[in-house]
């Protein structure tokens, strides 16, 4: 998998290079691209990080960068920069899902700070989403028999009620319930419950 990593997107190879230095100042590891054309030419499903671009460009534009980069299901947080008449702008991005903006003339460390809190946001998510994928594979590994019974635990149903309504033996109840939650790795239903609930409730 690759490394974190700020993309810099911006047709001014001055701003390109400040920014670069700046966050190199920081430990923040970057890459610098001069258009919007050349990064998504570029860019893989699995990169992670933020893309930090400027709004307004020659040729694509920023807001269309991001709008590509989420046509492609790509959820790298975006930082805009911008420029004073372009506040609206960067202010309806952000309710289609960028993540923060940052307006012209900006303070250094407001932007690396800014950077930061995105590079943190795309590292709890792609926590989040190797969580969902390891749930996933183990409910893959129930049986439809142990995917009843486990529906019925997350009802809150007792051994017996779910018996009665399965229309099978307290005891075989009990051995699917152990089978559920060795296979889920959990030791409760509280414990199975809050692990659906990473995705989404099954």
């Amino acid at each position: 998998m690759n490394p974190a990593c700020a993309h810099i997107i911006d047709d001014d190879e001055a701003i390109r290079d400040a920014l670069q230095w700046l966050f190199k100042t920081r430990d923040v590891a970057c890459a610098t691209w001069p258009s919007a054309e050349e990064f998504l030419a570029a860019v893989q499903p699995d990169w992670r990080g933020c893309a930090v671009i400027d709004i307004r460009m020659a040729g694509m534009s920023g807001l269309e960068c991001f709008d590509a980069l989420r046509a492609r299901s790509n959820l790298l947080p975006v930082v805009f920069i911008t420029g004073h008449g372009d506040v609206p702008m960067a202010v309806a991005a952000l309710k289609k899902g960028a993540f923060d903006f940052i307006e012209k003339p900006f303070n250094d460390s407001d932007l690396v700070d800014v950077v930061v809190r995105a590079l943190d946001a795309d590292a709890q998510r792609q926590v989040a989403a190797a969580t969902r994928e390891t749930v996933e594979a183990r409910l893959a590994l129930l049986t439809a028999r142990e995917r009843e019974v486990m529906e019925q635990i997350l009802a809150g149903k007792y051994n017996k009620v779910i018996a009665d309504h399965l229309n099978i033996s307290m005891r075989t109840v009990e051995a699917h319930r152990s089978k559920v939650f060795d296979k889920m790795a959990v030791r409760s239903a509280v414990e199975l419950a809050q692990l659906i609930n990473l995705v989404g409730g099954r």
